[in-house]
């Protein structure tokens, strides 16, 4: 069954509601954390850790990135945040990182200082994501580097993360977190099948509607 989050910042509530009436979120400033030297030119389609990176950057500034989702997928709203980073550098409004923004984008996150990482609309950063599982279930745990709420996409087929227009579609069923507003959680799904590949992701947002995804990865159930 598919799930479409939509709007996420103007109907993150309803979304929120809709898998455990998730609560308005208490953020935390975020700790800065270095990005890792861009080595590709960037374009639609495109994804990675790169791209993960870039639009973790971009969305420190809203007037720049004011969706703020971090997907790793090169998508139509991180094509317009950079173009609109393109014009305020003076460098021709492509929507794609070519060579020059491959060099201006390289400066400016390796000079980005700590007031633009921890102000209020940076999306939440996912890290030390782990699963633990069993012969029908699965811990899946990760910490953010600021007080969110999330929860678990997993299928037995690939999951799909597309950005679209205000809104990440995201294949799959969902396990949301607990109701309670942390920078580290656990997400535990029942009722797997046994020794079975299985497909999941985790998306977490923030007070402000920020909204950050992993890359799909797996776990496999035991016998």
């Amino acid at each position: 069954m598919n799930k479409i989050i939509s709007s996420v910042k103007s109907h993150t509530a309803a979304f929120l509601l809709s898998v455990m009436a998730f609560a308005v979120l208490i953020g935390v400033p975020s700790i800065a954390s270095a990005y890792s030297t861009l080595t590709r030119q960037l374009d639609i389609k495109d994804t990675g850790s790169d791209v993960t990176d870039v639009q973790t950057y971009l969305a420190k500034d809203s007037t720049l990135y004011p969706q703020g989702l971090v997907t790793g997928y090169f998508g139509t709203m991180t094509s317009t945040a950079v173009s609109r980073y393109q014009t305020r550098n003076g460098i021709q409004s492509v929507g794609r990182v070519g060579p020059v923004t491959l060099l201006a984008l390289n400066k400016s996150m390796m000079g980005a200082s700590n007031d633009e990482m921890a102000n209020g609309l940076a999306s939440p950063e996912i890290y030390n994501t782990s699963v633990n599982t069993s012969r029908n279930g699965v811990n899946v745990s990760w910490g953010t580097d600021q007080q969110a709420q999330g929860l678990v996409f997993y299928s037995t087929s690939p999951l799909q993360a597309t950005e679209s227009l205000n809104s990440v579609e995201v294949s799959g069923s969902t396990m949301a977190t607990d109701r309670i507003f942390r920078n580290s959680q656990t997400v535990s799904i029942a009722n797997l099948q046994s020794n079975t590949t299985y497909y999941y992701m985790v998306y977490v947002v923030n007070q402000n509607g920020g909204v950050s995804v992993t890359w799909p990865s797996t776990f496999q159930t035991t016998n």
